[in-house]
């Protein structure tokens, strides 16, 4: 009973991680707005997975999130010679499939109780933007290449 509790918090936490930089990613990037609702949600009440509504928009905005995908995805895979990360779109490819990635774990939630290999995925999901970041604001050479817009941010 104590373990179930300890996942369940654990689960809120993550979401209320994923929620933050959501909320933060919507003040650049509107296409996380939807995210950070449908994840606050979660935080709120876990089973709102449940909801058809909440299934719905997860659903329709995850698909628009798979066209955005790919369609950079070809577009960067095409055209750039270097680190994807140091181009905006490649940036945003990986925000684009973060997304994706935790509103799928967020809809599974509801028909699996999350442990093992879902909560390690939620775990490392949560906190791969926040290292990212990290690395991002770290490397020199990466900041150099920004444009002038890029470099007033946090």
């Amino acid at each position: 009973m104590e373990a179930c509790r300890s996942v369940g918090l654990l689960w809120r936490l993550c979401n209320l991680l994923m929620a933050a930089f959501f909320g933060l990613a919507a003040a650049v990037q509107v296409v996380y707005l939807v995210p950070a609702a449908l994840t606050l949600l979660v935080v709120l009440n876990p089973l709102v997975t449940e909801n058809f509504f909440w299934r719905s928009l997860c659903d329709l905005h995850s698909a628009g999130c798979i066209i955005g995908t790919i369609s950079l995805a070809y577009s960067l895979f095409a055209y750039t010679q270097g680190n994807i990360l140091h181009e905006e779109e490649g940036r945003e490819l990986f925000g684009l499939v973060i997304i994706t990635t935790w509103m799928s774990l967020c809809r599974s939630s509801a028909k699996n109780p999350l442990g093992g290999i879902h909560l390690t995925a939620a775990i490392l999901v949560a906190l791969f933007p926040f290292v990212s970041w990290l690395y991002i604001y770290m490397n020199k050479e990466m900041r150099e290449s920004w444009p002038e817009h890029c470099k007033t941010v946090i």
